[in-house]
C-alpha cells in the first residue's frame, strides 16, 4: 500500500538544496493556523517555490513507476519544508481536498521526497500507520515515499541537525487504495512475467487489468 521510489538525480538534489539555502522559509502554520500539531518551516518565496515545485513535479511525471503506482490525474504543487531541532509534526491525517489556485485536488496519496542525507539529522522520521502497525521512513536524498493520504502519520521530533523534504498530494484516477494496489500488482505481473506466458494468457491478463482500470476509474470506485 506504499512505495519507495527513486525520483531525483544528484544534480537536481543539489539545485533544490541550493534553492532552500537561499530562499526564505516561514512558520508552516501560515497555511493552517489552527493546526497545533504542525511545527515546521515552509518555503515562502514565489519564484523559488515555482522553480523547485516544477523540478520535483517533472521528476514525478517522468517516472514510469510513480505513474504506474499512483495512476495520477492531478498533483498539488510540491512544497519544500524544513524541520530544525525541536520541530515535529504530530499524528494527523491529511485533508481530503486541497483548494489550490487552479482548482481542487483530492488527496488520495501523499508523498514525501527526502532532500538531505539522513545522517545530517537525528529524529525526523516519517512514521506512517498502516493498519495497527507503524513504519518509520528516513530515506536517501532523492528518494520518495508514497502512501495513502488517509493513513495516520507523523514526523518525529528532530533532535539534531535539519531535515529537508518536499511534500505533495496526488489525486488518482482510482481513489480506492485496495483497487489501486491490485491494478498495480497486475501491471507488475504482466511486466515481469509476460514473456514467460503463452501470448494468449498474457493478452487475457492485460485485458482483465485494463477492463478493471476502465471500470474502477470511470465508476468513481
Amino acid at each position: 500500500m506504499y512505495r519507495i521510489l527513486p525520483l531525483l538525480e544528484p544534480a537536481e538534489i543539489a539545485q533544490l538544496r541550493q534553492i532552500a539555502a537561499k530562499a526564505p522559509f516561514v512558520d508552516g502554520k501560515i497555511t493552517n493556523p489552527a493546526n497545533t500539531a504542525k511545527q515546521n518551516l515552509q518555503l515562502h518565496d514565489a519564484q523559488a517555490y515555482e522553480q523547485s515545485s516544477a523540478m520535483v513535479r517533472d521528476a514525478m511525471l517522468r517516472s514510469p513507476e510513480f505513474m504506474e503506482f499512483t495512476f495520477a490525474t492531478a498533483l498539488a504543487p510540491p512544497l519544500m519544508a524544513k524541520y530544525q531541532k525541536g520541530m515535529k509534526y504530530g499524528t494527523h491525517g491529511d485533508a481530503a481536498y486541497l483548494q489550490l489556485p487552479k482548482g481542487i485536488v483530492r488527496s488520495d496519496l501523499s508523498c514525501t521526497v527526502f532532500l538531505n542525507d539522513p545522517d545530517e539529522y537525528e529524529g525526523g522520521a516519517l512514521r506512517v500507520w498502516l493498519g495497527e502497525a507503524s513504519i518509520d521512513f528516513k530515506l536517501k536524498p532523492g528518494e520518495a515515499i508514497v502512501y495513502p493520504s488517509n493513513a495516520l502519520h507523523e514526523v518525529t521530533e528532530v533532535t539534531k541537525g535539519e531535515r529537508l523534504v518536499a511534500i505533495t498530494f496526488i489525486q488518482s484516477r482510482v481513489s480506492d487504495p485496495f483497487k489501486r494496489h491490485m491494478l498495480y500488482e497486475l501491471g507488475e505481473i504482466a511486466a515481469l512475467e509476460g514473456n514467460k506466458m503463452e501470448e494468449e494468457n498474457h493478452m487475457k491478463l492485460r485485458f482483465v487489468r485494463e477492463s478493471l482500470y476502465r471500470y474502477w476509474s470511470a465508476s468513481g470506485d
